[in-house]
This record gives C-alpha cells, sequence and structure tokens, in this order.
C-alpha cells in the first residue's frame, strides 16, 4: 500500500465518493418521498435504509480524507466491493415501494363494522359482532400485496369482504418481495385461531406466491387452503392437477402488466373448472389503491367502480366457499 502524493487520489477512491455520495442522496430521497409511509412497511426496508446512512458517510469519509492508492489483489477486491455497493444502492432505488393512497388510508381505519389492527408484519381486518353467519367468520382470507406495495393499498378492495363477515389478513413482505414472506401464512394461521379455513389470494406476483402457498396448504389438517382467489395474477407453473381447491381468477381487460394474453396463457395452468372474471376498462394498478404503476395501461372505468366489481367477484366466490363449509369441493 503506498500514498500517494497530496491532492490526488486513485480512480477507485474517486468511484468510491461517487458511490458513498449517491448512497445517501438515494436514502435521502426515499425517507423525504415516502415519509410516514416507512412505519407502515415491514421493518426489512427501513433497516436498510438505516445500515446504508450509517456505512455511506463513513466510507465517504475515510475516502476523502485517506488519500490512499492500493494495487494487486488489494484493488481487485475494494473494486469487488464497489461493484456491490454500487448494485446495492440500485437496489435501494429500486425497491422503493408505491405509497398506499386514499381511499385505501380511509379503509384503515377500525369502525363499528371492522376493526383494523396492524403490526410491523401484517394487517388484520376483523368484522366486528356476531352479525355474520359462523360459515363467514370461519373462513378467513390471507392476502399477499403486489411486488413493491404498501399493504395497506390494498384496504379499500378487501374491506368489503371483511364486512361481510370474513377475517382478511394483509402480509407485510420484507422488502415487499412476496416470495420474501412464504412464512407469512403460517404465522397468519397461528395468530387466527378461530378461522378454521383460509381462501389464499394476491395480487400480481402476491398471487404467484399465494398459489404456491395454496398448493401446498390445502392437504394440511389444521385450517387449509380451501380456495385460491388471483388479482390480476397467474400461477408460476402448472398446477392443474395438484391444485384441488376452487380457484378465482379476476383480471381487467386495460391491464397492462398481467395482460389479457397472459391471463388466458394462465387457463392451462389452473383446474378448468377455475371461474374467470374479467373487469372490462379496469387495469392493473386499480386492484389496490397506490396510482399508476409503469408499464400499465390507461383504465377507462373510475378507480371506485373498478374497487366495486372486483369486491363483488370476490364475495361471490368466498359466499360459495362458505355455504359449502369451508371444505372447498
Amino acid at each position: 500500500m503506498e500514498s500517494t502524493p497530496a491532492g490526488r487520489r486513485g480512480i477507485l477512491a474517486w468511484a468510491s465518493i461517487v458511490v458513498a455520495t449517491a448512497a445517501i442522496a438515494i436514502v435521502v430521497w426515499v425517507v423525504t418521498t415516502l415519509g410516514a409511509t416507512l412505519v407502515h412497511l415491514h421493518p426489512a426496508y427501513p433497516v436498510v435504509l438505516g445500515a446504508v446512512l450509517l456505512i455511506a458517510p463513513l466510507a465517504l469519509w475515510r475516502n476523502i480524507v485517506r488519500r490512499v492508492r492500493r494495487r494487486g489483489w488489494r484493488a481487485v477486491a475494494r473494486a469487488v466491493t464497489l461493484v456491490l455497493a454500487a448494485a446495492c444502492v440500485a437496489a435501494i432505488a429500486w425497491l422503493k415501494p408505491f405509497a398506499a393512497a386514499q381511499p385505501a388510508l380511509t379503509a384503515m381505519r377500525s369502525d363499528a363494522f371492522v376493526r383494523v389492527i396492524e403490526t410491523a408484519t401484517q394487517i388484520t381486518m376483523a368484522p366486528r359482532g356476531e352479525t355474520a353467519p359462523a360459515a363467514q367468520r370461519e373462513v378467513g382470507v390471507f392476502f399477499q400485496p403486489g411486488a413493491l406495495v404498501d399493504a395497506r393499498a390494498y384496504a379499500a378492495v378487501l374491506r368489503p369482504l371483511a364486512r361481510a363477515g370474513h377475517p382478511i389478513v394483509i402480509a407485510k413482505q420484507p422488502l415487499n418481495i412476496a416470495f420474501l414472506a412464504t412464512g407469512a401464512f403460517d404465522a397468519a394461521r397461528d395468530a387466527h385461531p378461530a378461522v378454521t379455513s383460509w381462501v389464499l389470494g394476491g395480487h400480481s406476483l402476491g398471487g404467484t406466491v399465494a398459489a404456491l402457498q395454496a398448493d401446498s396448504g390445502q392437504t394440511t389438517s389444521r385450517a387449509p387452503a380451501v380456495g385460491l382467489l388471483l388479482y390480476a395474477s397467474y400461477p408460476a407453473g402448472d398446477l392443474s392437477s395438484s391444485l384441488r381447491i376452487p380457484v378465482e381468477s379476476i383480471s381487467g381487460s386495460r391491464d397492462g402488466l398481467a395482460t389479457p394474453a397472459k391471463i388466458s396463457a394462465s387457463r392451462s395452468d389452473l383446474p378448468a373448472d377455475t371461474r374467470f372474471t374479467v373487469i372490462r376498462g379496469a387495469s392493473h394498478a386499480q386492484f389496490g389503491s397506490y396510482g399508476p404503476q409503469p408499464g400499465d395501461r390507461e383504465p377507462t372505468i373510475p378507480d371506485q367502480d373498478a374497487r366495486t366489481q372486483i369486491a363483488a367477484a370476490s364475495l361471490s366466490f368466498l359466499a360459495v366457499i362458505s355455504a359449502e363449509g369451508g371444505s372447498g369441493r
């Protein structure tokens, strides 16, 4: 290791300064733009932001104060570390979630009909009172949000299900990625022992993961999966033979991500008696309340109309399962 003349730095030092500065700027941007949304996310993302905000200034200071040029394997190791750090900075920016918007925020409030409880890892919407038949109270809905979407964004579209008598659990996913929350269904079952059977649902990537969870959870003896509810989603592989529970696929004709063509192609991957409901004029983002989404198409119906139709189709599906005593087929 050799010191360079004062005022001179190697290219790796300058690159490190740029990456560290970018990391600080991106964290500040994320915190500023998300604001209070951060405290409603799964703790994993805020913890990552905090770690970067601690490490990046230290790296910046070291590269400004210590004018050191590394050679040989030390330079190679530093270059690799720098590439990984740059990738981490890019990932932090990409992982910035879509924040929940109205009317989902209003739907997060408890009232005389639905009690809303929010924890660090899930949102529960529980029907209040004994107005709903026992068959409905015993059939819960476990829901996986779409990728990079604030879990609260689904409160408005799912609240009618809770008001009809079905306990609703919305998972908060680490880094807002459903594949990182595969154990959330088991946690929900443990937390709600009064629910004897579950319909697993999800939006977009969340529906893909919910399909896998439903496939594995349909054979459990305690609180099994008795239905699969897909919002603008489809399974990652062929479940047409292994999935032996009712399935409802609700999609939008203006969806630019889970396009009508992709939904149509998913028919062969789902059981033959799967119900397909298409909401005419609805887009991908209208299955939640989080604003427009890149790659999506412009909807031709109002958000409220889309939510009403999605909730109605979901309730119709749940009514069939409840009438069968939560036993599936």
